[in-house]
């Protein structure tokens, strides 16, 4: 029994690798391009505007720690490298970053409705052998919210933080932002904490709009 729960942890870990890396290299790629378009080329001079999930990777959170989190029957962790910013290029340096650092979660927001949408005509119309498609289309909707309500948290080095300096510029906020590893702490101090049922809350909740809006019925 044991080997048989292992290996269908397995089928659905490597169902959701595609949909990992897609998610996270749209995600750096929205950063990228919204700087660009601001005025700052510095990820585009280090190749990051590419939809190219290589450029975008992290050998340590995007490989050996959703390795990690697999083996260890958590929910899967990770993340890509982070994607250059030059806020000094930015023709209003405050507005323009905090646009940048919002664009990586809302085009997660967008691809979840995206895979909502895709999610809608599998079920309703239920194509023959649909059961595959629709379960990785199920990790795309909900690895998409994960990924705009987890970035939006405003705990360095999460683009919240960043918004928090741009919203609240001060001394505190710009301390805040740069506390370095003691984030990483808080990061998983608010994830072990009873908090984190709340947060899940929260996703279930625009998970629930987002499925409701796109036809799916939820019992």
């Amino acid at each position: 029994m044991e080997n048989i729960q292992i290996s269908e942890r397995l089928i659905s870990f490597l169902m959701f690798i595609p949909i990992f890396l897609l998610s996270l290299t749209v995600h750096e790629l929205a950063h990228a391009f919204s700087a660009f378009k601001k005025g700052d080329s510095t990820a585009k001079n280090e190749g990051r505007l590419t939809l190219n999930p290589i450029k975008h990777l992290d050998i340590v959170g995007s490989v050996l720690m959703p390795l990690a989190s697999f083996a260890s029957g958590f929910l899967l962790i990770g993340w890509a490298k982070p994607v250059p910013v030059n806020r000094n290029n930015f023709k209003n340096p405050l507005k323009d970053d905090a646009l940048v650092s919002f664009a990586g979660p809302l085009s997660n927001l967008v691809l979840a409705v995206i895979f909502a949408i895709l999610l809608s005509i599998f079920v309703n119309y239920q194509p023959a052998s649909s059961g595959l498609i629709i379960k990785i289309l199920w990790y795309g909707v909900f690895f998409n919210v994960f990924l705009f309500a987890f970035n939006l948290l405003p705990i360095p080095p999460l683009d919240g933080s960043h918004i928090l300096f741009d919203l609240f510029p001060n001394k505190l906020t710009a301390r805040y932002l740069n506390i370095g590893f003691y984030g990483t702490i808080i990061l998983f101090l608010f994830i072990y904490s009873p908090l984190w049922k709340y947060f899940f809350a929260v996703i279930n909740f625009i998970i629930g709009l987002i499925l409701s809006a796109t036809g799916i019925k939820i019992d």
